[in-house]
């Protein structure tokens, strides 16, 4: 009797037990469902954003790009014969004209050998005259008097090949330019075609960029181009294109153009990198938005638009609708819209990350991203 109570209370026990974890477990289900489902049917609240319309500017098209710069003439001077460096005629960074002497090589041995070979082209030509002299006499043959005027001619070109040998060892600027940095002194030993200095013409120079061959047909010689240079604050040079490289690159799918700046303060150096705007055809209306109001997907590009919605608790709620759009060129702040967003319309300029399509926002303008057609730093 003893035994059968303490096995039917055992298996109250394991009873009573299950039926409590049961509980328990059903407890935690029916909790998760119904917090699930309150997330579900949980309105979203609009989002707050700032926005502004989409204006019909008329603008001049433009293509941008980045260049190097480049001198009309620029090269390292180098001597064509070896020789010792005797005079230097210049001041590192000096500004020359086209012809000036930079440097001199020593030309001692050259112009006595010089004197020696006008020697024999003087005793060439009184030889010459004796034969002549001779020769009218009926006392030598012509033939005598054609190998003398042989050997004259030959005394002369020797001296000519010894004044220009002499030429040689004199460097000079072959343009007018500034100077570098000299690579010789004084007594040095140069060999034939090593560098003495770097010279440069700073005033035009060229701006080299180039451009996707789309727009190969667009681009003429005589459009206009503004230089933006970084090192220089940004500071604008304009100039024109006066070539354009008449094949495509195979590999880039883009063609060379070259334009010529004008540099009166010599400010620009060769080398120095530069942006370039182009400027395309004649001004004209393009509907433009800001540039913070785009969003770069990576199935497209997109902006929010934002429609007035009809809510009596919420004034001033929008609905909101993700629309692709096709872009062109940038102005300052804003960014041309070819296709997809007409004149008047209004779109979300921040906040994109919290907008999706079919919900809805409120606009907060009080704080708005900068939208401007020429950009400027605050302290001007």
């Amino acid at each position: 009797m003893r035994k059968s109570f303490q096995q039917n209370r055992m298996w109250f026990i394991v009873l009573v037990t299950t039926l409590l974890f049961a509980a328990v477990l059903f407890m935690q289900w029916f909790g998760r469902q119904k917090m699930n489902e309150f997330f579900d049917n949980m309105p979203i609240p609009p989002a707050s954003v700032t926005a502004a319309a989409a204006i019909t500017e008329t603008l001049q098209p433009s293509l941008t790009a980045v260049g190097t710069l480049m001198p009309v003439n620029g090269a390292n001077l180098a001597t064509e014969v070896p020789g010792i460096v005797d005079a230097i005629h210049f001041d590192n960074g000096a500004t020359v004209e086209a012809g000036a002497v930079v440097v001199t090589l020593d030309t001692a041995a050259d112009r006595a050998e010089l004197e020696s070979l006008k020697a024999a082209a003087r005793l060439a030509e009184i030889e010459l005259q004796r034969v002549r002299q001779l020769a009218a006499t009926r006392s030598t043959s012509q033939a005598d008097v054609d190998r003398r005027q042989s050997e004259l001619d030959q005394a002369r070109a020797n001296v000519a090949a010894q004044e220009a040998r002499i030429e040689q060892k004199t460097l000079r600027a072959p343009f007018a330019g500034v100077l570098g940095i000299r690579q010789v002194n004084l007594g040095q030993f140069v060999a034939a075609g090593d560098t003495i200095i770097g010279l440069q013409s700073l005033d035009p120079l060229f701006l080299n960029f180039t451009l996707p061959e789309t727009y190969i047909a667009a681009v003429t010689t005589g459009d206009t181009v503004i230089a933006r240079v970084d090192a220089l604050d940004e500071r604008t040079f304009s100039g024109i294109v006066t070539a354009i490289e008449p094949s495509v690159d195979a590999r880039t799918r883009n063609f060379t153009v070259q334009a010529t700046l004008r540099n009166p303060g010599q400010l620009l150096r060769p080398g120095m990198f530069a942006s370039a705007e182009l400027k395309l055809g004649e001004p004209r209306p393009l509907v433009v938005i800001p540039q913070s109001a785009v969003g770069y997907r990576p199935y497209g590009t997109t902006v929010f638009v934002l429609t007035p919605a009809e809510s009596a608790e919420q004034p001033g709620l929008h609905q909101v609708e993700q629309r692709f759009v096709t872009l062109g060129n940038a102005y300052g702040d804003l960014i041309e819209v070819r296709e997809g967003l007409a004149d008047g319309e209004l779109v979300a300029t921040s906040g994109l990350l919290k907008l999706r399509h079919g919900g809805h926002a409120l606009i907060d303008n009080r704080v708005q991203p900068d939208a401007s057609l020429h950009p400027a730093p605050a302290n001007g």
